[in-house]
């Protein structure tokens, strides 16, 4: 295999130090990628990566794109002798306060994005736990979800238009950058999620709003899990539009820094004026004790980091019992809230396995985690996890709200779609990538 042509086209943008090509192998997931490293590639603009990937297929050699490498379904991880993609480089950002867009390249993270929107009164709102990380092009390609979804929704109601780089070296537009748009097949929707096994995103249109005037939050304690799930569907059902409701179980509310009880986290955003008021009417709605209220933005966005260290808390604890932690990312419709989590809770008991809950119950996404001891208990996990598939989507849920799919689940995934629904999705891969040179290994 002939790399000349990177180390002469990137120069000192081509690293092939076998320890630094080692900290681009793999991503926050449990999976260690077993798969040496050609080298880490750091183009700097469109025509870089055009010229990468041309090569790419001409010497057959796989390409595994990455951003800050924060999925934890092996999203990110080297299967293969390949040469990394990393966006680092490519932070262009171009802001129309007028039209409520931002032109975005893939290596730009969302939080200085938003530092930047703050200038003009807007900011982007899709919100992943790891907001001060993740960058633009992952979150694309992993379809992100995060803290605000309640609200806002994730990446593809965001996204309004894309560049990319096909697996065949084409550069396709996709999308419009106006809000109304119907120029044919819904591509951009394609792309959103399909986790860098189609293309390489080089930009992203983006859709802004604007910051809220001002919100309101509380952080309630529950002993019982369920009485919070319920007051959820109360919040929800009372013709409130939670801009977050966040939850932790009672050992992982232990673990970051709050009382060992079921903690839930609500906010709403509202007029400026209008704070005391709405207030006094989730308080009234809430049957669990009030332990903290927060009025104005920064406020309600800062009652709620204790939820933001979830993982950390679930991976700390997984690693002082010696163990390997498995975040698991479900959805149910919010009706079928409390049907899920009581049986999850009894699906744990039954398969003897340590449970860990938390997630964005405001929009139905549960995170389950459990752990095993290396060369332990991993069946008794697994067997979980199918049983765990099983539920929601009898429940009318999904296997994979925001995580992807990457290496880890695509057992589970195949439950839910199906051999024939998997084989079009199959085709559609041989058609922007028919060399299976983009992220090979993944979804399918």
């Amino acid at each position: 295999m002939d790399l000349s042509f990177l180390r002469r086209e990137f120069g000192e943008r081509f690293v092939e130090d076998v320890d630094v090509a080692l900290l681009y192998v793999r991503d926050a997931s449990i999976l260690e990628s077993r798969a040496k490293a050609l080298g880490v590639v750091f183009p700097v603009d469109e025509e870089e990566v055009v010229k990468l990937v041309r090569w790419a297929v001409a010497e057959r050699v796989p390409l595994f794109p990455q951003g800050s490498a924060t999925s934890i379904s092996g999203n990110a991880v080297a299967t293969s002798p390949g040469v990394v993609v990393s966006f680092e480089k490519m932070t262009r950002v171009e802001v129309d306060h007028v039209d409520g867009v931002a032109v975005v390249e893939p290596g730009v993270r969302l939080e200085e994005l938003n530092h930047e929107l703050a200038r003009y009164g807007l900011f982007f709102p899709v919100d992943p736990g790891s907001v001060k990380s993740a960058t633009v092009g992952g979150a694309v390609a992993n379809g992100a979800g995060g803290m605000r979804g309640a609200k806002y929704g994730t990446m593809r109601d965001w996204v309004l238009g894309l560049r990319v780089v096909t697996g065949r070296g084409d550069v396709l537009k996709l999308g419009c950058r106006t809000y109304k748009c119907r120029n044919g097949y819904d591509l951009v929707r394609l792309f959103v999620g399909s986790e860098g096994t189609l293309g390489l995103v080089t930009e992203a249109v983006l859709k802004l709003a604007p910051v809220p005037e001002s919100a309101v939050a509380l952080l309630a304690y529950y002993d019982d899990l369920e009485a919070l799930v319920e007051d959820v569907v109360r919040v929800k059902t009372s013709r409130i539009w939670p801009l977050f409701a966040e939850f932790l179980d009672a050992p992982t509310s232990a673990l970051v820094g709050l009382e060992e009880r079921n903690a839930l986290f609500l906010g709403v955003d509202v007029n400026a004026g209008a704070e005391e008021r709405l207030l006094e009417r989730l308080t009234s709605i809430v049957r669990g004790e009030v332990a903290q209220r927060a009025v104005g933005w920064e406020g309600a966005m800062k009652l709620l980091e204790p939820r933001r260290r979830l993982f950390s808390g679930q991976v700390a604890s997984a690693e002082r019992e010696g163990g390997v932690l498995v975040v698991e990312d479900v959805a149910v419709p919010i009706s079928k809230l409390p049907e899920a989590v009581s049986g999850l809770k009894a699906l744990a008991a039954k398969h003897g396995v340590p449970l860990l809950l938390g997630g964005h119950i405001g929009d139905g996404n549960l995170h389950p985690a459990t752990w095993y001891r290396r060369g332990e208990g991993a069946e008794k996990v697994e067997r979980f996890l199918r049983d765990m598939a099983q539920l929601v989507l009898r429940l009318n849920g999904t296997v994979s709200a925001e995580h992807g799919i990457g290496l880890l689940k695509k057992d589970l995934v195949a439950l839910e779609l199906g051999e024939a629904l998997l084989s079009y999705m199959r085709e559609l891969k041989q058609i922007f990538d028919p060399h299976n040179i983009l992220n090979p290994g993944k979804i399918l």
